[in-house]
């Protein structure tokens, strides 16, 4: 046999294997397709080159395919059942099904059952009293000489799946028989029956026909050459062989399901989780790109979780597709977003609960039934949280048909799906249109190639996997070489958050170059991040080619390339410099990091003239005003020409202009003025929030935290509105005065964000832990929990005290220490 169809041999098995079938071990497709490995199982590969374990690995086939030879038996039986009882009501006065309905449906379940229980049996002692001179090539040759059974079957298939659509459409007592039959689980297995619908059922001989021939050639891999079973083996796997390629080159759908319509193998290429904007509503679909076509599933509701299964949504071949952008006359699917304030309460409750997961693996050892439930709790959460935070869309569209619309919440993202897609569009590819028949099989072997398991959420990640780190996280993007042309450049950072990756950092455009030296540092503020990417863009000016949808990011993605945060890199006092290759393109950067532990120490300034690290009283008493300066110079240049830049305060500022900066009002430059007209406004945003960070205390002071932790936590409104007001009235003066300026111009900032994007519950989530952070004696009594869960409780709760004053009606400075009625609360 050519080592080309011995391959088309072997993944079809591999492809039509169904999970609850026995396997050796999980498939790996690259490997699976590798010449030399073509027709080894993961076990096999683990004996690779012992071969003193033949015959021990002769035995580990042959109790693999009995095993599944049971599993196959008890679905040929279930099919039985029915049969049975229908075949006689057929001759009654009322019958369910005619005999001639009946025997189309059923023709030659029994004859094939009868012989696969005729083979167990035979096979089942010789297992089980296992030695070396055991032979079995005889059972295999009988076996391969009644394939002409399956030929039958095969060539009525078709018609017996269209007759029983038709009687369970016309019939309901057919429905709910073939909608629920009932499988055993093996002998040894704890698993109780399992329900399949009669049209599976009916497909398991055609997943079952070529799995003999793969366990042929096996077992001749380990019988030695002199055993009696070597030409009985060898005789059965030539009829095998005769069976296939009659099949093949008859009516086989199988071939089609599994190559390409020029006959190469079709492999999987890519597959991911993505969330598809269907009916006006988000659903997360699986996606599988094979080599020749696109196809987008979701996983079925199964009563047993081993019996999963896809169901195909719809696929596109990819000589059909393309990724056109909409124009005036298509109709744009409505996209549905949340407000932010909900998709931050929901962080605020998975920081809860794994919070509370920790305490009871603490107090339990994680043996506590309460943990699970946690666990399952904050799954789907998570995954909620997965469904609704993607914005960028991505479009899918079939030229000859429909299209379709993914949301992904990064520009890398939808930069990887569309390359892989125009890499193998490249190559010269025919369209395909799939049977019905042909589309189940390719469907599922999904569930057996996928790459991609699991949703990334934290409850499916292990007890010892890295939490991530939680910090600030310095980069500094230095230079870039590669570059053919001269072009406008800049990059992007982006870091992994809650399972989806948010862009946190932007270099400034460096115009007409090949080599761009951009030397421009970033302070990224890391939430259990593992993964750090940089995006290289060319910059688009010509307003023309500009695209109407939100979110869509229209600048040529040059490279992009990605790096791990191992925390035993980063968290190194020293910088850690590192080159990021990306389509010929080399990025050079350095990051070090700076723990949440860390970041909480506040250095007083050395020189009290300055104005960071200086006591804001001492500051403003100095100047003689009622708010900072530095507070009101940056304000007043964020709304002059900041106040619609996407990302205000969340994308970071270029952290040597931030420095400027605050060398200049230290030092209080004349120049200040002209610094800040001509200074990115990243860098002003970035400057003011250093200020407020780098104050001896917070704003809202170290006395009052503990009360303010307490008076959000409230669930009566009224006493809630007491106690923050009066805390309010607790504050100094000048720390109230300022408090009170930025949170109107927050509420401004927030006023804007169709444009800017940043909601109050953006600005929150920046400015409440630094507002409201915790002393460093609260730090060292243990009352905070720190560096492993930056979301702990701790935390949400200082974002919920900003979001409750910017949320609340305009608070006047004069009634607020003019009013009464607020309760005296001892703090």
């Amino acid at each position: 046999m050519e080592v080309d169809e011995e391959k088309v041999l072997c993944y079809l098995d591999k492809v039509l294997e169904d999970e609850d079938v026995f396997e050796y071990g999980d498939m790996d497709l690259e490997s699976l397709l590798t010449p030399g490995d073509m027709l080894m199982t993961p076990v096999h590969r683990q004996f690779r080159g012992d071969i003193e374990k033949g015959m021990e690995m002769k035995k580990l086939v042959l109790s693999g395919f009995l095993a599944s030879e049971e599993i196959y038996i008890n679905q040929l039986e279930a099919l039985l059942l029915p049969m049975r009882p229908l075949k006689a009501t057929a001759t009654t006065s009322q019958p369910v099904l005619t005999i001639q309905q009946v025997e189309t449906i059923f023709y030659k379940i029994q004859d094939i059952f009868e012989i696969h229980k005729e083979f167990y049996d035979a096979l089942f002692p010789h297992i089980q009293q296992w030695d070396e001179k055991v032979a079995v090539g005889h059972l295999f040759q009988k076996l391969a000489s009644q394939l002409g059974v399956y030929k039958a079957f095969v060539d009525n298939y078709k018609t017996a799946v269209e007759t029983a659509e038709k009687c369970s459409q016309a019939n309901t007592q057919f429905q709910k028989i073939s909608e629920n039959l009932k499988v055993k689980g093996p002998k040894d297995s704890k698993d109780c029956n399992t329900n399949v619908t009669m049209e599976a059922l009916l497909y398991k001989p055609i997943d079952r026909v070529t799995r003999s021939t793969l366990v042929l050639h096996d077992l001749l891999k380990h019988t030695p050459k002199d055993h009696p079973d070597f030409p009985l083996l060898q005789d059965a796997l030539r009829i095998s062989q005769n069976f296939l390629s009659s099949i093949n080159e008859e009516i086989d759908p199988r071939r089609t399901a599994v190559t390409t319509p020029k006959g190469e193998a079709r492999q999987l290429v890519k597959d991911g989780f993505l969330v598809e904007v269907s009916e006006g509503s988000r659903k997360l679909r699986h996606v599988f790109l094979f080599t020749d076509l696109l196809l987008c599933a979701k996983m079925k509701k199964t009563s047993a979780g081993r019996h999963q299964q896809y169901e195909c949504k719809w696929y596109i071949p990819l000589a059909d597709l393309t990724f056109q952008l909409l124009d005036d006359s298509d109709v744009c699917p409505h996209i549905q977003v949340l407000p932010e304030h909900e998709i931050e309460e929901m962080k605020t409750k998975i920081s809860v609960i794994k919070s509370e997961i920790q305490k009871e693996k603490k107090a339990l050892k994680g043996q506590s039934r309460n943990v699970e439930r946690l666990r399952k709790k904050m799954n789907e959460q998570e995954s909620w949280l997965l469904l609704h935070s993607p914005t960028i869309p991505f479009r899918i569209h079939n030229k000859h048909g429909k299209s379709y619309l993914f949301l992904l919440s990064s520009d890398y993202e939808r930069s990887e799906w569309r390359e892989s897609i125009q890499k193998l569009q490249k190559k010269d590819l025919q369209t395909c249109q799939l049977s019905s028949l042909e589309l189940q099989v390719l469907t599922s072997s999904c569930f057996k190639l996928r790459t991609v398991h699991n949703i990334p959420v934290t409850s499916y990640k292990d007890d010892e996997e890295t939490p991530g780190l939680y910090g600030f996280l310095h980069v500094i993007v230095n230079s870039a070489k590669g570059f053919k042309e001269s072009a406008n450049l800049y990059c992007t950072l982006e870091v992994d958050s809650y399972g989806y990756f948010v862009s946190k950092a932007k270099t400034r455009v460096f115009r007409d170059t090949t080599e761009p030296q951009w030397n421009e540092e970033f302070e990224i503020e890391l939430e259990g991040s593992q993964c750090l990417r940089i995006l290289c863009y060319e910059k688009c000016y010509d307003k023309t080619k500009l695209n109407k949808d939100d979110n869509e990011i229209v600048d040529i993605i040059m490279g992009k390339g990605q790096v791990q945060l191992d925390p035993q890199t980063v968290q190194s006092k020293n910088w850690h410099m590192d080159v990021i290759e990306m389509n010929g393109i080399k990025v050079e950067f350095s990051m070090k990091f700076t723990s949440r532990d860390l970041s909480l120490k506040r250095t007083p300034s050395k020189k009290q003239s300055g104005v960071f690290g200086v006591k804001i009283s001492v500051v403003t008493k100095r100047e003689r005003s009622k708010v900072p300066y530095i507070v009101r110079q940056c304000i007043e240049e964020v709304e002059k020409r900041g106040i619609d830049e996407v990302g205000i305060y969340r994308i970071s500022g270029v952290a040597t202009d931030i420095q400027a900066l605050k060398a200049a009002f230290d030092t209080n430059s004349k120049d200040i003025l002209v610094m800040l007209s001509d200074m990115d406004i990243n860098a002003i945003a970035g400057t003011l929030k250093l200020y407020f960070r780098e104050l001896p205390e917070p704003l809202l002071t170290d006395r009052l935290y503990p009360a303010f932790m307490e008076g959000i936590a409230l669930s009566d409104p009224a006493a809630k509105e007491n106690c923050m007001m009066h805390l309010l009235r607790s504050l100094p003066d000048p720390n109230l005065i300022t408090f009170l300026s930025l949170l109107e111009h927050l509420k401004r900032v927030a006023d804007n964000e169709p444009i800017n994007k940043m909601s109050l519950h953006n600005l929150g989530t920046v400015f409440g832990p630094t507002l409201l952070r915790p002393s460093e004696s609260e730090v060292t009594k243990g009352h905070i929990t720190l560096a492993s869960d930056i979301w702990s409780h701790d935390v949400m709760a200082q974002v919920q005290v900003l979001l409750y004053y910017l949320q609340h009606p305009p608070i006047s400075f004069a009634e607020l220490k003019r009013n009464t009625l607020y309760f005296s609360t001892d703090v």
